[in-house]
């Protein structure tokens, strides 16, 4: 007997193409939420609904609802805006969010904190700045990453137009996105019900879908993460085509053995003019087999790992109507962002700023949010969100190179010259107050776990060690923990699974070192780490490698190169 569809599937179906009751619970005054079901079908849309939970138990109290409100995620493929933009988002966050700006591992903007009342005008205010949020959430290809670390900046051009392309090509065909928030006019109840999505059809996709373009040698979106990955491959500086990734994932549930992190495998080669057909034929394998009696088990991770690769690619083929040609050789390096002013091959210059967690605020002396709408008054160039919560200030003249630097001082926003390569590496999802599913603190320990780890770094020489230090508040991964040489993985208030040993290329996965331990105990563990790290390492030797060398932690059975999986 077959199982049971999952809940979810059954909502897409009756949804009409995602219209759902959503025009009724937007018009519902009596209580900031939306009905059940909607709280689905909105994700498609690029909102969750989300409540204050450090007000949780004070509104219990007092018998009143959940804090309600939304955040709002946009579809920014590559993460490229320009300053107008920029002015414009800046405004959206400042009159309907929480005064703030939040940038994404997926090169999106978030806001957060908007009520219900207020959705429909933000929707429509985000329209006015010419970008938008559909499926930047739900069961469908989300905002495609693409690598921008500038020392490539003549093949980024390339590479970001093909996954701008791309992006629109994968993006879901209901003009319910339209009608609702924008006021396009309503299509017959009828025409809706059999309104055709050529590539999701009438249920989407099993589960979300994400793409990441990388351009060697630099890995800064870890493509290997993703469900879908494009490895830019040159010949004589120009796009020659891509290696194709398949099958990777972050996300996890603890206690669910069927449940892991996975690296995708490099599948073969596509040249740039087959891109859009190998990518259809990888999202409609994973629609006609992914998994839709089970959410937890729904991504195309499980679909590979449970038929297998071969047989993958032998679908893929089917499809495609040809066979796919051999991978390239490639090599990554790096999987950071590098920082400070990179001139690009235009005679042009690219400014890397850390912003930590992402989160652009003004907050004391540190007026982030005001230098950088500042800079967006004058800047004659654009931004580039990084897929390490970070921000390009793009395409700058040489000219205007002292007007930004002034700003980017008198602002705090310098803080990238003189920070460890710890906290310049370091990520963390929002976690609490605001996620559903955070299950101890992230964003917000950030800073304090910085701190504390930095110190222990330089008690034992170790300050200048470029160690990768990632922290998400439940195993779904959003910070892409399970790639970083040191992570921390919610699992209650204020107690963590503390993972290590993932390499510095995004190549190799950490592992489990100790389970549901407390802050005191993480930091004794990484003392003692850190001591025979100083005095074992050899010569430029990653502490995630020294770990597997030094018997710390047990090798994987093996440990091929991405490259070497397909063979």
């Amino acid at each position: 007997m077959n199982a049971p569809l999952s809940p979810v599937e059954k909502i897409k179906t009756a949804s009409r193409h995602l219209r759902g009751t959503l025009v009724d619970s937007l018009a519902n005054d009596v209580t900031g939420a939306i009905a059940d079901d909607d709280t689905q079908l909105i994700k498609f849309h690029g909102s969750y609904q989300q409540d204050d939970r450090d007000l949780r138990e004070e509104r219990r109290q007092q018998k009143l609802e959940p804090a309600w409100s939304f955040m709002i995620r946009t579809r920014t493929p590559g993460g490229v805006v320009t300053p107008t933009q920029w002015l414009k988002l800046d405004a959206i966050a400042t009159t309907f969010a929480n005064g703030t700006l939040r940038l994404t591992t997926r090169q999106a903007f978030q806001f957060h904190g908007i009520v219900k009342r207020e959705l429909r005008a933000t929707m429509q205010a985000i329209n006015a700045a010419l970008i938008d949020t559909i499926a930047a959430c739900g069961d469908v290809n989300r905002n495609v990453i693409v690598g921008v670390n500038p020392h490539a900046s003549a093949l980024h051009a390339q590479v970001q137009d093909a996954a701008e392309r791309l992006s629109e090509r994968l993006k879901p065909k209901t003009r319910a996105y339209y009608e609702i928030w924008l006021g396009e006019e309503k299509i017959a109840d009828s025409e809706a019900e059999n309104a055709y999505e050529p590539l999701y059809g009438k249920t989407y996709l099993p589960r979300k879908f994400k793409v990441a373009f990388a351009v060697p040698p630099t890995n800064d979106v870890d493509v290997f993460a993703h469900d879908l990955g494009f490895i830019a491959i040159a010949e004589r500086g120009g796009l020659l085509g891509f290696n194709v990734t398949v099958g990777g994932g972050m996300g996890a549930t603890h206690g669910d053995e069927r449940t892991f992190p996975r690296l995708a495998d490099v599948l073969g080669f596509v040249s740039v003019d087959q891109l859009f057909a190998v990518a259809e034929a990888v999202v409609t394998t994973q629609r006609d087999f992914g998994d839709r009696t089970d959410r937890k088990h729904a991504r195309l991770k499980y679909t590979i790992a449970d038929r297998g690769l071969a047989w993958f690619r032998a679908e893929v083929e089917r499809r495609l109507g040809f066979a796919l040609l051999p991978p390239r050789p490639f090599a990554f390096d790096h999987v950071g962002d590098r920082f400070g002013w990179t001139e690009g091959h235009d005679g042009r210059w690219h400014l890397n700023l850390r912003i930590e967690a992402g989160r652009i605020a003004d907050r004391g002396e540190r007026t982030h949010l005001t230098g950088l709408r500042e800079i967006a008054e004058i800047l004659d160039g654009e931004f580039r969100l990084t897929s390490n919560q970070n921000l390009i200030v793009a395409n700058v003249a040489p000219a205007q190179r002292a007007a930004i630097d002034a700003l980017v001082a008198r602002h705090g926003l310098d803080g990238f010259r003189s920070a460890s390569p710890l906290r310049l590496n370091a990520l963390a999802c929002v976690s609490l107050p605001t996620c559903a599913l955070g299950m101890a603190e992230a964003e917000r320990y950030l800073p304090s776990l910085l701190d504390r780890v930095e110190a222990l770094l330089t008690a034992h020489g170790l300050g200048d060690a470029p160690i990768g230090l990632r922290v998400s508040g439940c195993p779904n991964g959003c910070s892409r923990p399970y790639l970083a040489e040191i992570a921390l993985v919610g699992k209650a208030p204020g107690r963590y699974n503390l993972m290590l040993g993932a390499d510095a290329r995004g190549q190799r996965l950490n592992r489990l070192h100790r389970e549901n331990i407390d802050e005191t105990e993480i930091l004794a563990q990484l003392d003692g780490l850190f001591a025979r790290y100083a005095a074992e390492r050899e010569a430029a030797e990653g502490f995630g490698d020294f770990l597997l060398r030094s018997g710390v932690l047990a090798p994987p059975r093996s440990l091929p190169t991405p490259l070497e999986t397909t063979t």
